[in-house]
């Protein structure tokens, strides 16, 4: 094991020596490695050659191949944790990937990535979003910080019809106003399985489907959340399909967004379904868009990530 690793390392430091860099074995090895084994391969570098390996790497990468290659080489959590910390720095927030990272991950990885964006930033990621959002989005975002929902896979059919009602009667059953107090309870601490029995129960009562209750209720960043953890809720490789084909339509690419996505599902066993149904849903297959909106060793990257 630890003669491989010499191996590893040397490769790495060979490609990074000398004038320009070789690409190519920098993303055949780390493509072909678990996070943990990555994390591995860091310590090891750093022990034979007293060089951090990301800051090694930054050293002779750039654009977004950079951003990628360093992206791959966090682990997830503390990717997850530097990108909230991204879209909250600065001037404006950039509530969309606060909503795609926290409407999309498992209790678990929620509650560790408030100790990495701690332990990274010294700064609690609560008060971060209390500091940089506002009413009723921010409620939203607060509760699923808590990490609060529950995962069991079990339905209570009777409670899906109590929640499916409660809804109802603070939306588009209410004279004047939306409770949203009761959509937020319900779509940030129900269970995936016991919310798809909620939708179904309000589509009975309501005549018209949980969405088109959203639609008319909510607006703004609150509503696109709603609709994030629905379509989650509903088909999540939908979803993930959906967000990698917004990435690459109309003028221009968004190379944040192919990354964060194709990133954070490398490693994950559902993203051959997420291709399948990218395929299914666009008639292009995602290797093909990938091939037409990117370049370069950045292209090469993101086709050696989905595995084609």
């Amino acid at each position: 094991m630890t003669s491989t690793l010499n191996k590893i390392a040397i490769v790495f430091n060979e490609a990074m020596d000398g004038l320009g860099t070789n690409e190519r074995p920098i993303i055949r090895i780390i493509t072909r490695r678990s996070t943990t084994q990555r994390q591995i391969l860091k310590r090891q570098y750093e022990d034979m050659f007293g060089e951090d390996l990301v800051d090694r790497l930054k050293g002779e990468l750039k654009g977004d191949f950079e951003d990628t290659v360093t992206a791959i080489m966090d682990r997830p959590v503390v990717y997850d944790a530097k990108q909230l910390r991204k879209a909250m720095a600065g001037p404006g927030t950039n509530d969309e990937i606060l909503i795609e990272i926290l409407c999309a991950r498992s209790n678990e990885k929620i509650n560790q990535i408030r100790v990495a964006y701690n332990e990274l930033f010294d700064r609690s990621l609560a008060d971060d979003l209390r500091d940089e959002t506002s009413g009723d989005f921010k409620h939203l975002l607060m509760m699923l910080t808590l990490a609060e929902r529950d995962e069991l896979f079990e339905v209570d059919e009777g409670q899906a019809e109590a929640d499916a009602q409660a809804i109802y009667d603070a939306g588009e059953n209410r004279w004047f106003g939306t409770d949203e107090d009761e959509f937020t309870k319900v779509l940030a601490t129900r269970s995936y399985l016991q919310l798809r029995w909620i939708f179904n129960k309000y589509d009975d009562i309501a005549g018209n489907s949980f969405e088109d209750a959203i639609d008319s209720e909510t607006s703004g960043n609150l509503q696109t959340a709603y609709k994030a953890i629905v379509s989650l809720t509903k088909d999540h490789h939908g979803y993930y399909a959906q967000k990698l084909h917004e990435a690459m339509r109309g003028i221009g690419t968004d190379e944040d967004a192919l990354t964060r996505h194709i990133v954070g599902r490398s490693e994950v066993i559902d993203l051959a379904d997420i291709k399948d149904k990218y395929a299914e849903m666009f008639g292009n297959g995602l290797w093909e868009d990938l091939s037409d909106e990117c370049s370069g060793d950045y292209k090469r990257l993101l086709l050696a990530l989905i595995k084609e």
